[in-house]
């Protein structure tokens, strides 16, 4: 065939570059076969290497709250859901007068919770009289839960960001007759910041415990291989033994309520995994 398109030399070369380019290939796929079985034993090494040693580190920032919250809630009752949405109402808006006539900007008042039940009442049918022995019936017939009214309940959420007047705003609130003043906390707005400062300290500790290990142990340090962060939620300090304290205001608070900030202590505890060499 060669011979008729190229005649005989060039049937000739043809046939010479094609044993070329074959022998090429040859070799070729010869070396990329080798070079496979050469990394056999290594494969999954880069993912789960064989050795490692894991070191864990923790670092804690404190910070000096700047901002408290607070919730304050309304309970009233009526004969309909209407007459106690009424009632409610007049000591909410009273409430929330209070809280704005201290510079609280309405993007820091949320209600945080509205709820509607009804009341039951449960109404025995009184027992019968016999007409022979002139006593009482037994067994009575059954009673029946009859409606007698709605409970309205509304809470509400206040930011106060600045601290000092957390005291006075609580005793304005409970001054107005709401049902109850709960969850007074101080925290930090900024808190990334001091997470990011607890982390810090947590891989730095973790890093110098890695490289004293590796001394140890003869070894040298590799690659990272995985990384674990697990940030804690702050710890409160108050007053008296280094703890918080639940709160719960009454109603009516006829002396301006002292609440210290204490403050909140941020930790990071972070392990990190490397690849001995």
């Amino acid at each position: 065939m060669f011979n008729q398109f190229f005649g005989e030399e060039g049937s000739k070369r043809v046939s010479k570059w094609s044993a070329i380019a074959l022998m090429l290939l040859s070799l070729f796929l010869l070396v990329k076969v080798l070079a496979d079985f050469k990394r056999l034993p290594n494969i999954g090494r880069e993912i789960y290497p064989q050795s490692t040693i894991m070191v864990s580190g923790k670092g804690e920032a404190y910070a000096i709250p700047d901002i408290a919250t607070f919730n304050f809630t309304v309970t009233e009752t009526g004969t309909t859901v209407k007459a106690a949405q009424e009632k409610a109402d007049v000591k909410i808006n009273k409430a929330l007068a209070a809280v704005r006539e201290s510079d609280i900007e309405d993007k820091d008042i949320k209600t945080t919770g509205y709820n509607v039940y009804p009341k039951y009442e449960w109404n025995q049918t009184p027992c019968l009289m016999t007409a022979t022995t002139n006593s009482l019936a037994y067994p009575c017939s059954g009673g029946k839960n009859v409606l007698i009214g709605y409970e309205v309940s509304q809470r509400i959420t206040v930011k106060v960001r600045d601290t000092e007047k957390v005291g006075d705003l609580v005793t304005k609130v409970g001054a107005t007759a709401v049902s109850n003043i709960s969850g007074v906390e101080f925290t930090v707005d900024d808190r990334e910041k001091y997470v990011a400062e607890a982390r810090d300290l947590a891989i730095k500790e973790a890093k110098t415990k890695a490289k004293a290990l590796a001394k140890q142990l003869g070894v040298n340090l590799g690659k990272i291989m995985y990384y674990n962060d697990n940030s804690g939620n702050p710890i409160y300090y108050g007053e008296g033994m280094g703890g918080g304290k639940d709160m719960m205001v009454s109603s009516v608070a006829p002396v301006k309520a002292e609440l210290p900030t204490g403050e909140t202590k941020i930790t990071a505890d972070i392990s990190i995994t490397y690849e001995i060499k």
